[in-house]
């Protein structure tokens, strides 16, 4: 994503701070991974420059595929097309490095149906970022109401940033570039009173006054502290994709360089990365003066040369670290790519190493439910990555799954039917039958997990006591069983009725 070097639309040297891990230019084409070999399997062609692929993490295994014109496409597990989930072309101004950049689903997309999207709207190219619901009758069809939740003035055409992406903390996070032209002309990455140049972090689930989002008390420029209560960390140029580890919840950052050097962070609350001072670990001159007091800015944990001499690197895309199932990549590395090269990249103990050389611009990575890792060249294609070395994994476990819940007397264990508002709510509990329940399963009404023991039935038969107000008032419960693993069943819903 670097202006003027990339049609993506996409994308000086004095003082230095710390080394970080950093690949020889002149050597990183020799470069071979020592102990890993990866292929890339084709799962879609044909699609309009994608920029990104996803899951919902609802169980479906479905994967939803971004393509920057403003269309969210949808593949059913194990389909071999998609269909149209979203569109909203009429509302994206796209080309360069504008377009529909970013989706994220809410954690409890299963029950609530809600995802939010990053865009650049036309006619002025600002950053809108707006939530989204499921249609009610239609699991792979979006409803078309939007609710705008922040609109960002973009000064530039580039460097829109674009990611968003809901971290462990159950916040999302907003990935925005410095504004764009070229070395920060606004010095915006910098200053704590603009949003631009920053990963934002904002709370969908509660409004603050007029606000249809609220920015958490931990933020680090929240309430009287100066600067804007949205700001996580800042000094960012442009930060094109990032991710969360699913096991340490470290957040990784892909930030685009200027003309000498391609960086990856971790990012921390309140951390500043440098940018305009620093480009990576070298100084841009932009601001020499700040240059001999590298102390405020923390380091990239790698970068490298995005120079004549690095053999066409221009533009680093974030990726993922893998968690998966599959032995694809060591578990706990980190995978990341070059748009320019097409190169594949991967951090592993603080070593870089060169994974596959393709012929793709990679404009993303994504991740499935089961944490495999996918590769979107913007010609049009989504890849997995595999590794055909890899020892055959596990068996599944068994099939989870939730076949009836009824609600019954705990004294007569009379079953309730129809179920009907009662006043005395702790006297009930709810008997859930299924299949694949292991030692440790809990039972779930309405995202409350409830007392829970074993029926009759060991894995097939689930007890568990229903709360006083479950049954207070006409609605219904939405029940649900969660593994020791965090994963979850099948849903069954039970209507209460008033008495």
């Amino acid at each position: 994503m670097r202006s003027a070097r990339i049609v993506l639309g996409l994308a000086l040297v004095c003082g230095v701070l710390p080394p970080s891990t950093h690949i020889d230019p002149a050597a990183h084409a020799a470069q071979e991974p020592a102990d890993t070999v990866i292929q890339l399997t084709p799962v879609l062609a044909g699609l309009s420059s994608p920029v990104f692929v996803t899951s919902a993490h609802d169980g479906s295994g479905r994967l939803f595929i971004v393509e920057q014109a403003g269309r969210i496409k949808v593949l059913e597990q194990g389909g071999q097309s998609t269909a149209v989930f979203m569109n909203i072309v009429s509302k994206v101004l796209s080309g360069g490095e504008r377009g529909l950049l970013g989706l994220a689903f809410h954690p409890q997309y299963r029950t609530n149906g809600r995802f939010f999207v990053d865009y650049t709207r036309t006619p002025d190219g600002a950053t809108v970022i707006a939530e989204y619901h499921v249609a009610a009758n239609d699991a792979n069809v979006a409803d078309t109401a939007e609710r705008v939740l922040l609109t960002i003035p973009q000064p530039f055409a580039n460097h829109n940033g674009g990611m968003v992406a809901f971290g462990p903390d159950g916040y999302l996070y907003i990935g925005m570039g410095d504004g764009g032209s070229a070395n920060d002309p606004g010095r915006r990455a910098q200053n704590t009173d603009e949003l631009l140049g920053k990963i934002l972090r904002i709370d969908v689930d509660s409004s603050s006054g007029t606000l249809p989002y609220s920015s958490p008390s931990t933020n680090p420029f929240f309430g009287g502290i100066p600067g804007r209560d949205e700001i996580y960390a800042y000094g960012l140029r442009n930060p094109w994709r990032f991710s969360f580890d699913s096991v340490t919840g470290d957040l990784y950052v892909g930030d685009v360089g200027q003309n000498a050097r391609e960086e990856i962070d971790i990012v921390t609350a309140g951390g500043n990365y440098g940018w305009r001072v620093f480009e990576g670990t070298r100084c841009t001159n932009n601001d020499t003066s700040l240059c001999f007091n590298p102390a405020p800015y923390i380091r990239p944990i790698a970068e490298y040369d995005n120079r004549a001499s690095s053999g066409g690197r221009c533009s680093v895309t974030g990726g993922y670290v893998y968690r998966g199932l599959k032995s694809s990549l060591p578990a706990g590395s980190y995978v990341f790519g070059d748009y320019c090269t097409g190169e594949i990249l991967l951090l592993n103990g603080g070593v870089q190493t060169l994974l596959l050389d393709t012929t793709l611009n990679i404009s993303s990575f994504g991740e499935d439910e089961a944490g495999e890792i996918y590769v979107v060249g913007l010609g049009g294609t989504i890849q997995r990555i595999v590794n055909p070395a890899a020892p055959p994994p596990p068996p599944p476990p068994p099939t989870l799954r939730v076949d009836s819940a009824v609600v019954r007397k705990r004294s007569s264990e009379e079953i309730l039917d129809p179920v009907t508002v009662k006043k005395n709510g702790k006297k009930f509990e709810i008997v859930v039958r299924g299949q694949g329940f292991p030692e440790g399963s809990v039972l779930v009404v309405n995202n409350r997990e409830l007392s829970t023991e074993v029926g009759a039935t060991p894995a097939q038969e689930l007890i568990g006591r229903l709360r006083k107000d479950m049954l207070a008032e006409a609605g219904r419960l939405v029940v649900e069983i969660v593994i020791p693993t965090g994963a979850r069943s099948n849903q069954i819903t039970i209507s209460v009725l008033l008495n």
